[in-house]
C-alpha cells in the first residue's frame, strides 16, 4: 500500500467569507498577462497532441516563459491605426527530436499563439502582431529525469500546489462578470466592447464593490456621448448579472479614469491595452481557478505553459482545487471552507506527495475526516489522469 501522507485537520483559520475585508481580481481574456498565460497553454496543449500522436506520450516541455511588450497606436473616435505592432516572446524548452524524427516546435508554437490570438476579435494577428520564438531543447538532466519514468511520472521540482472551495459570492461575481462581457454572446451583441477586461472585487462587510476596466473598441463608438451611452449600458447589464450571483449590496463603477469633456476615455483600436504599450508576462495574471485572491491560500506557480506530465508546481495546483470541490461537493458535512495543500519531491513518483494537508471547517468534521482522506487518496491514485484533462483544455489554467 501506497504511504502518501496524507493529514486530514480541523482548520482554525478564518475564512475569506468571514473576514471584514475580502478582495479578488481578475485579468480577463484580452489583458496583456491573460494573454501569454494563454498563448504559453496553447502551445503546451498543442505539443501534448503532436507528441502523443507522434510518440504515443507527452515528451518534456515548459514552454512557460513569455512576454508580451505592447504596440503603439493612434486611436481617435470611429477608428484608429498600428503605429507600432505588438511584439510577443515565446521562450521555454520543448523535444525537438527523438533519434530521427523531428518536431516542428517554433512552428507548431506560431500557430498556436496565432489562434489564441484571434479571439481579440478586432486585432488582426497577421499585421499587427510579431511573433518571436525562442523556444530550444530542453536541458539534459530534466529531460533525463522526465524519460526515466516508466509508470508513474517523477516530480521535477520541488514544489507546492493549494486550493480551496467552495467560492463565496465575491469570488463567483468577479469571475462570472468578467465572463459574461466576454462572452460570445455578449460581443455578438455588443461588439464595441473589447476583451481586455479586469475586475477588481472588494467586500467589506456584506457590501460589494466592483470596480471593472474595460477596453472599448473605437471604430463602434462616435464620440464622447456615444461612449457614455454605451458604457451605461454594459454597467447595466453588469448589475444585472450581479443580481443573479449574490444577493449582497453590489456597486459597480467602471473606466474610473475616465474624462468625457476631454475626450479622454478608455477607447482602443484592437479591444486591448496591449496596443498601447501595455505589457504583459506569463505568470502575473490569474491562478489556475481564474482568480487572484490575497485573502486565500495562493500559490504564486506560474502554471501556464509547464508540462502537465511531471511539473508539479502546475499538477498539484489544478488538483488541489479539484480535490478541495469534490470534498466540499460530495460530503453532506456543512463544510464552510476547505484549503488543500500538496508538497512535492523531486525525483518522487507524483502521487506520492511530500505531505498532502487538507484543513477542513465543518461542524461535522469528525464524520466527514475519512471520507475526505478517501478522496484525496483517491486523487492521488488516478492523478494522470490530470495530464489527458489538461492536455483537452478541460481545466483553466489561468
Amino acid at each position: 500500500m501506497v504511504n502518501r501522507n496524507i493529514v486530514i485537520a480541523k482548520a482554525k483559520y478564518t475564512p475569506a467569507p468571514l473576514e471584514p475585508v475580502e478582495i479578488v481580481e481578475r485579468k480577463g481574456l484580452g489583458h496583456p498577462d491573460t494573454i501569454i498565460d494563454g498563448i504559453a497553454e496553447a502551445i503546451s496543449q498543442e505539443l501534448g497532441k503532436v507528441y502523443l500522436d507522434k510518440f504515443g506520450k507527452i515528451l518534456h516541455h515548459n514552454v512557460d516563459k513569455g512576454l508580451v511588450c505592447g504596440g503603439k497606436t493612434h486611436v481617435e473616435f470611429g477608428g484608429g491605426e498600428f503605429l507600432q505592432p505588438i511584439y510577443i516572446l515565446l521562450s521555454g524548452r520543448a523535444t525537438e527530436h527523438v533519434d530521427d524524427e523531428y518536431i516542428p516546435v517554433q512552428h507548431i508554437a506560431i500557430d498556436a499563439a496565432k489562434k489564441y490570438l484571434k479571439q481579440i476579435r478586432n486585432l488582426d494577428v497577421e499585421h499587427d502582431v510579431i511573433i518571436d520564438t525562442k523556444i530550444s531543447q530542453g536541458s539534459a538532466d530534466l529531460v533525463e529525469l522526465f524519460m526515466r519514468s516508466e509508470g508513474m511520472p517523477l516530480s521535477n521540482d520541488t514544489s507546492f500546489g493549494t486550493g480551496y472551495a467552495p467560492f463565496d459570492d465575491t469570488e463567483k461575481l468577479v469571475l462570472g462578470i468578467e465572463k459574461y462581457l466576454n462572452s460570445k454572446e455578449y460581443k455578438d451583441a455588443h461588439p464595441y466592447v473589447g476583451e481586455d477586461i479586469k475586475v477588481m472585487g472588494k467586500r467589506q462587510g456584506d457590501k460589494i464593490r466592483l470596480t471593472i476596466a474595460c477596453a472599448f473598441v473605437s471604430k463602434y463608438i462616435k464620440n464622447s456621448d456615444d461612449y457614455i451611452s454605451k458604457k451605461e449600458r454594459v454597467i447595466k447589464d453588469a448589475y444585472n448579472k450581479a443580481k443573479q450571483i449574490t444577493d449582497k449590496e453590489v456597486k459597480i463603477f467602471m473606466n474610473t479614469g475616465d474624462d468625457p469633456d476631454h475626450d479622454s476615455v478608455y477607447i482602443t483600436l484592437s479591444g486591448t491595452s496591449s496596443e498601447m504599450g501595455d505589457d504583459g508576462e506569463v505568470g502575473r495574471g490569474n491562478r489556475v481557478n481564474g482568480l487572484i485572491t490575497p485573502y486565500r491560500s495562493m500559490s504564486l506557480e506560474a502554471a501556464a505553459g509547464k508540462n502537465p506530465v511531471s511539473h508539479v508546481g502546475k499538477i498539484y495546483s489544478v488538483l488541489a482545487f479539484k480535490m478541495a470541490n469534490e470534498i466540499v461537493e460530495e460530503l453532506d458535512g456543512d463544510i464552510i471552507d476547505t484549503t488543500v495543500t500538496l508538497l512535492s519531491s523531486i525525483g518522487a513518483p507524483i502521487d506520492q506527495p511530500q505531505v498532502a494537508s487538507v484543513g477542513i471547517l465543518s461542524n461535522n468534521f469528525d464524520t466527514i475526516k475519512d471520507k475526505a482522506q478517501y478522496i484525496v487518496d483517491k486523487n492521488l491514485e488516478d492523478i494522470q489522469q490530470i495530464t489527458e484533462d489538461i492536455i483537452k483544455g478541460k481545466y483553466s489554467i489561468y
